[in-house]
């Protein structure tokens, strides 16, 4: 049997009346992509939420891509808030042709935001406040068959765009000083590797119970290979120096892509691979090999220059194939 698990971030996805392009547009690009992944398991990222009166918030704009795709009756998880509801904006999700049979989700669950003070601000700030992740991770494990559970974790880690620093900006893209930039950077950094951190955590206590756990780490990372968000999960002994931690290292699933395809992203002409999809070794006997289907990737920052949006994602869906 096969089984194939992708991750695609579809961009901010939504279905609010005045935006250009508008869901139908989108749809009509994106639905033929994800039926070419023909998926069993699918991870999302940036998914928003829509409103219904006297309604919990919900995930209405991907349940219309979905419909009448061979994935419209697949399993659902997706990242909540403390009203049970779904987030208002960039949402993970799970879909899953398999049961899905726990979910959870981590934010600074497993390991407390740091205190941190802003040299920059104006007004200073009196004092050290906690840096929170501001989505979190989500956690599944799914039953594929007997004896056959995935435990797949779903990431959308901290943007590269520096956090605001009050009083330092002069609008939404304009900066007063560019140390004040620097430390808005800084931050940025800081949540990014401190949610691959707890990441990480989470995939040593999979470990821990299971020392032959079958764990897919994938999503948004943006980061570079190489980077410490990538490597503080990949966990390699080349960084650790402990040969006794090699079972538990995070194999990139990029490794069996040709370099002329490793990406899935395009900024100013040059190729980034910020979509990342890890497995855990055990299942390397099952593993036959991964696409990035990247023929529609427009460069984002032309967009940005044109001040104009493109039907489909700035993104290219990552996609892997075991044999179970």
């Amino acid at each position: 049997m096969k089984l194939r698990i992708a991750t695609f971030n579809l961009e901010n996805l939504d279905d609010k009346a005045d935006q250009n392009p508008s869901l139908e547009e989108r749809i009509k690009v994106l639905r033929p992509q994800l039926e070419r992944l023909k998926a069993d398991i699918l991870c999302f990222q940036e998914v928003h939420g829509q409103e219904k009166a006297n309604e919990k918030r919900q995930l209405l704009a991907l349940q219309s891509l979905l419909q009448t795709t061979s994935y419209a009756t697949y399993d659902l998880a997706h990242i909540k808030t403390d009203s049970d509801e779904a987030f208002n904006k960039r949402n993970l999700v799970v879909a899953s042709r398999f049961a899905i049979t726990e979910v959870n989700q981590y934010h600074n669950d497993l390991i407390p935001a740091p205190v941190y003070k802003k040299v920059t601000a104006v007004p200073g700030d009196a004092e050290a406040k906690p840096v929170q992740w501001e989505k979190p991770i989500l956690y599944t494990k799914i039953s594929v068959k007997e004896d056959f559970d995935i435990h797949l974790i779903n990431l959308h880690l901290k943007s590269r765009i520096p956090s605001n620093i009050s009083g330092q900006k002069i609008n939404n893209f304009t900066w007063k000083k560019i140390y004040a930039w620097g430390e808005g950077f800084f931050i940025s950094s800081m949540k990014r590797v401190g949610q691959a951190l707890e990441t990480r955590v989470l995939v040593d206590q999979l470990f821990d119970a299971d020392e032959k756990a079958k764990i897919v780490v994938c999503g948004d990372f943006n980061a570079h290979p190489g980077e410490v968000p990538v490597e503080a999960i990949r966990g390699r002994v080349e960084n650790t120096g402990n040969p006794d931690l090699i079972p538990r290292e995070m194999v990139p699933a990029k490794n069996t892509i040709p370099d002329s395809s490793r990406y899935t992203y395009l900024h100013q002409g040059h190729k980034r691979l910020l979509d990342h999809v890890l497995i855990s070794k055990a299942l390397i006997p099952y593993y036959r090999g991964a696409e990035i289907h990247n023929e529609l990737l427009h460069d984002e920052t032309i967009a940005f220059a044109l001040d104009t949006k493109f039907p489909e994602s700035d993104h290219a869906p990552f996609v892997i194939e075991f044999e179970v």
